[in-house]
């Protein structure tokens, strides 16, 4: 019988239960696979400190263990024939990823794509055909391809369109460089010589899922966020007042008193703004 997705609801006998939701893809392979131990680091937490101890990233902390899996973002064994082995679950990242095993018997993970099974081939270099899960410069491929795992600078490895769901979508090619539609709707070139690969990334539903209640937020290592304007003067400049007080300035404002919601971060004369045709949406 093949498996199908499936956004498991619970009967609510708790208040939490009630809009609770989990997700099981039909993606994955046996619960039974454990993940390859040559692909495995240990890291350290952090929780959002630096190496002086200081908090710059906020509500982070505890958490479930992890272990991360090494991924393969470069696809630079090149020409070889690989085989899925598996695809699995990863802590890490909203995707899932596939264990290749290479013919001379390296392996090695990547962010498996929509439609990718167990027992698939694949290859990267510039002569793989236009299959999904396949590695290849974005000028050999043709016009309108879905990609993902998208190269900016040659052999760096893929740092676009990396989560769950997503897709880029090649537009033109030009001389040396080709034109892509990024998911954010921003158009952006590239060089035809950087790599991507074919397809979607997978576990489209990911974003389906209802966590339900505070404590599956916490095991995810995320701590609770408080609004500004119910703190003191002195933890917030939206703090301070009787009862529910406006925010007191002339707009929003972050904790350490730069302006926030929409205000315009980026340098305007960052050197690749050349390369950008046309920006995301607001």
């Amino acid at each position: 019988m093949a498996k199908t997705d499936e956004i498991k609801k619970f009967k609510p006998y708790t208040p939490s239960r009630r809009k609770m939701t989990v997700f099981r893809s039909s993606e994955l392979s046996s619960r039974e696979n454990k993940p390859c131990n040559k692909l495995i680091a240990f890291v350290k937490k952090k929780s959002g400190r630096n190496n002086q101890g200081k908090i710059t990233v906020r509500h982070r902390g505890s958490g479930n263990k992890r272990k991360y899996r090494i991924i393969d973002f470069k696809r630079d064994k090149r020409d070889v024939f690989a085989t899925v082995q598996s695809i699995e679950y990863d802590p890490n990242r909203t995707a899932n990823i596939a264990l290749l095993l290479y013919e001379d018997g390296e392996r090695r993970y990547i962010v498996s794509p929509v439609g990718l099974k167990v027992g698939d081939k694949l290859m990267s270099g510039e002569s793989a055909e236009i299959k999904i899960g396949n590695a290849l410069p974005m000028g050999n491929m043709p016009v309108g391809s879905e990609i993902h795992n998208i190269e900016m600078k040659i052999g760096k490895g893929g740092q676009l369109v990396r989560s769950a769901g997503n897709a880029a979508q090649l537009v033109a090619k030009e001389g040396k460089f080709v034109t892509i539609k990024l998911p954010s709707g921003e158009m952006r070139l590239i060089l035809s010589k950087c790599y991507a690969t074919i397809g979607q990334v997978g576990n489209v539903n990911q974003a389906l899922v209802n966590l339900g209640k505070a404590g599956r937020k916490r095991h995810m290592g995320i701590r609770p966020t408080v609004r500004g304007s119910v703190m003191n003067p002195n933890d917030h400049p939206h703090g301070g007042g009787e009862g529910k007080c406006p925010v007191g300035r002339p707009g929003p404002c972050t904790p350490w008193g730069k302006p926030a919601l929409g205000y315009k971060t980026r340098k305007k004369n960052k050197s690749s703004n050349k390369y950008i045709l046309h920006r995301r949406k607001k």
